[in-house]
C-alpha cells in the first residue's frame, strides 16, 4: 500500500531493495493500529460488496491489505495497482497462493482496468500526491466503481492550523514511532519530511475532496494520531 501517482516514477524508497524488504515492519512502527486498520477496511467493504466481489486496491504494493481481504473473503477477486514493480513483487511473495486471485497492474489507477468494481481501497497512499493528482486519482477510482460501491481511504491527515497544533501532531507522530522502536533521530527526520515535503490536507479538506470527486456518505472510521481514515460510497 505505498503509493499511487500520475508521476512518471515511484519515489525512490519504493525502488530500494532494503526499504522494500522492511516495508511491512516499518509501517507497523509508524501507523497506529496498522493491522487493525486493514481488518476494519475489510469489514467496511463487506458491508456493501457482494459475495463474489471484484475489488480495486490502489497502492497495493506489499500485499498486506490484499492478504487480509483475501483470507476474510474467499470468493473475492482483486485488481492490485501500484507503480513500483519491486513492491508488487513483494505483494506476490507475501500472498503466496492467494496471489492467484489478484490481477496485478504495474502502473496507476488511471490506466487500470475500467471495472466496474464492487469496492475499492486506497490505504496509506493519497498523502503522497499533489492536490491536483489526488483529486484526479479519486475521480479515476470513482469512475471504476459500481453505483453505491464503498471506497475506504486512510492516510496522513491532521489539523494543520494554527502552526502550534500542526507541530504538536507531528511531534506525536515522531513520539509514536520512537515508542515503537524507531531510532529517535530517524523519527524526528521523518516528521520533518512529512511537514516539508508532503502535500497535507486537514480532515475537513479531505472530506471535501472526496465529495468533489463524486463520493457521498463520507464518514470517519479511523483516527490514529496523525492518521485518519474514511469510508464513502460511489
Amino acid at each position: 500500500m505505498p503509493i499511487s501517482s500520475t508521476s512518471a516514477n515511484p519515489p525512490a524508497p519504493f525502488a530500494d531493495p532494503q526499504a522494500v524488504a522492511s516495508y511491512a515492519d516499518r509501517t507497523r512502527r509508524l501507523v497506529p493500529g496498522a493491522d487493525d486498520l486493514q481488518k476494519m477496511a475489510g469489514v467496511l467493504l463487506a458491508e456493501r460488496a457482494p459475495p463474489l466481489a471484484k475489488v480495486l486496491v490502489v497502492g497495493a504494493g506489499g500485499g498486506a491489505e490484499l492478504g487480509v481481504f483475501a483470507r476474510a473473503q474467499p470468493q473475492w477477486r482483486f485488481v492490485g495497482v501500484d507503480p513500483s514493480e519491486p513492491m508488487l513483487q513483494l505483494a506476490r511473495n507475501t500472498l503466496g497462493p492467494l496471489a492467484e486471485r489478484v490481477d496485478f497492474h504495474h502502473g496507476y489507477v488511471h490506466t487500470a482496468p475500467a471495472g466496474p468494481f464492487d469496492a475499492a481501497t486506497c490505504l496509506l497512499t493519497l498523502h503522497f500526491l499533489p492536490l491536483d493528482e489526488r483529486l484526479a486519482t479519486l475521480q479515476a477510482i470513482r469512475q471504476r466503481l459500481q453505483p453505491g460501491a464503498p471506497l475506504v481511504t486512510a492516510h496522513l491527515s491532521f489539523p494543520l492550523a494554527p502552526p502550534a497544533e500542526r507541530a504538536q501532531w507531528l511531534a506525536r507522530y515522531a513520539a509514536f514511532a520512537i515508542a515503537s522502536g524507531v531510532d529517535p533521530e530517524a523519527a524526528r527526520r521523518a516528521a520533518t519530511a512529512i511537514d516539508t515535503a508532503l502535500p497535507l490536507l486537514g480532515p475537513g479538506e479531505e472530506e471535501a475532496l472526496l465529495a468533489q470527486a463524486g463520493f457521498s456518505g463520507i464518514r470517519l472510521f479511523y483516527a490514529g494520531l496523525a492518521f485518519r481514515g474514511w469510508v464513502a460510497q460511489a
